[in-house]
């Protein structure tokens, strides 16, 4: 079989996003660590995703936003043009979560999310906090979430939780 013209775009777009979407921050964490990774689609283009991603985690200083899920604190440990890493620790300091999304625009303004968050201790069971990590970043106003700057439709389209992890999206809303 021979790709030719559109086909060959889409084939080459499909196997990016593939290849991007494959990517953790990694673990010092001996032996087992939760971990989930989520895709998600949003109606918006990148670098409006992108923005409104790091305006959460600069409105956690300013008072302009908050971790809904048990409010933690995120912070931005590097940016790329389309990667954004993040750590979250939780609100009592007693555990850090590492996040990496990568990020590919399609037509339209659509955004295809990847990301994945992973434990940096040893951990099993998370009550959903590696998918919540991910969600409260990207979610809108219509799943119950609070835009600082742009509010966009998002779908997502997998998630996988490692063993003992959750993926539970009204665990994410608990203050």
């Amino acid at each position: 079989m021979v790709l030719t013209g559109n086909c060959r775009v889409l084939a080459g777009l499909a196997l990016l996003v593939t290849a991007a979407g494959n990517k953790c921050p990694g673990s010092s964490a001996f032996l087992h660590h939760a971990s989930n990774h989520v895709t998600v689609t949003a109606q918006a283009n990148c670098s409006d995703v992108m923005a409104e991603m790091e305006a959460r985690v600069a409105g956690i200083a300013s008072g302009a936003w908050h971790d809904p899920h048990n409010r933690g604190t995120y912070s931005l440990l590097s940016q790329g043009d389309a990667e954004l890493n993040f750590q979250r620790v939780t609100s009592n300091k007693k555990y850090t979560d590492k996040l990496t999304f990568t990020f590919v625009d399609f037509p339209q303004g659509v955004c295809k999310i990847s990301g994945c968050s992973e434990s940096q201790v040893f951990s099993i069971g998370d009550a959903s906090t590696n998918y919540c990590n991910l969600r409260m970043l990207y979610c809108g106003s219509s799943e119950g979430c609070k835009p600082v700057q742009k509010d966009f439709a998002v779908e997502e389209s997998a998630e996988h939780p490692s063993l003992g992890a959750g993926k539970d999206p009204t665990a994410c809303l608990a203050v």
